[in-house]
């Protein structure tokens, strides 16, 4: 691995904007990666209060920054300040990138449906065509629908509030709605399925999904986007079937990959070394 320059006045500038931020473990992935790449440049977190985002982000870009990932609370403040949205970003209805531009323009992207395809993607899965349940309608749930759309999987949305389902299925057409109840009876005809809630998150919501995995055909590939733990209880029961699983800690990296490459010029070595560098860190965090 190439060492990389010391801060100076050629370093190329990047972050992530969130309230609270310390969390994150984007620094670690992305200043990894521009050691490994030899690259000049430095990816900070930036605890920015609420209220207080377009005058920072303003202030990061005439600084110089390249550009900046963004976090809860303010992802509806990056979708309003951008001045050029991407479609990813207008099919997902959110951002969570925003990219500098030499224009002095503000492009807005969401790398997180895209992330995730390719997460799966990754691990042998083609993802085109077929039928996808995804549990969930919050942000990332749109924004994999829209990149599962985008490659014509036919994709069918049941949330606990059912209203807020609907509420997404008006937003981007082609999305279709059943009961949260009455999931599993789909699960025959599904080639996938993807947990966008928080439940088998450490320390999130304390429900159970309404799947009967007996009922699921022999090649069902069941993804959650939860990373902590890897191994949720859904991913567990439909590794016992013998199903393909596909855990969340990819699409975390997949989704920042597209970031790197936009703000320093180069591609990301997605690979094991940057799983194992936060494989090890998670577990760090959990016995601390």
């Amino acid at each position: 691995m190439e060492r990389r320059p010391r801060i100076d006045g050629h370093t190329l500038l990047a972050g992530v904007i969130g309230w609270p931020v310390a969390h994150s473990r984007s620094p670690l992935m992305h200043n990894f990666w521009l050691e490994q790449r030899g690259i000049n440049g430095a990816y900070v977190p930036l605890p920015v209060v609420p209220g207080a985002f377009d005058v920072a982000v303003r202030g990061l870009q005439a600084a110089g920054f390249r550009g900046v990932n963004v976090t809860i609370p303010h992802k509806e403040s990056a979708y309003r300040i951008v001045d050029r949205l991407d479609r990813s970003a207008q099919r997902s209805g959110s951002v969570n990138t925003l990219v500098f531009a030499p224009d002095g323009r503000i492009e807005g992207y969401s790398t997180d449906g895209d992330g995730f395809v390719a997460n799966v993607e990754a691990h042998g899965i083609p993802v085109r065509g077929g039928r996808a349940l995804l549990l969930g309608a919050g942000g990332a749930a749109r924004a994999i629908a829209a990149s599962l759309l985008d490659r014509d999987v036919d994709v069918v949305v049941a949330n606990r509030t059912r209203a807020r389902a609907d509420a997404l299925a008006a937003q981007l057409a082609g999305i279709t709605v059943i009961d949260w109840a009455g999931a599993d009876e789909l699960l025959p005809s599904c080639r996938f399925v993807v947990n966008t809630t928080s439940i088998g998150m450490e320390g999130g919501a304390d429900a159970t999904l309404p799947l009967d995995l007996s009922r699921a055909d022999t090649g069902l590939v069941v993804c959650d986007i939860v990373y902590v733990p890897r191994q949720t209880a859904l991913l567990r029961q439909a590794a016992e079937r013998g199903l393909r699983t596909v855990d969340g800690l990819g699409m975390l990296i997949h989704q920042a990959g597209l970031g790197f490459e936009k703000w320093f010029g180069a591609t990301p070595d997605i690979g094991p070394e940057v799983e194992a560098l936060l494989d090890a860190d998670l577990h760090r965090a959990h016995a601390g």
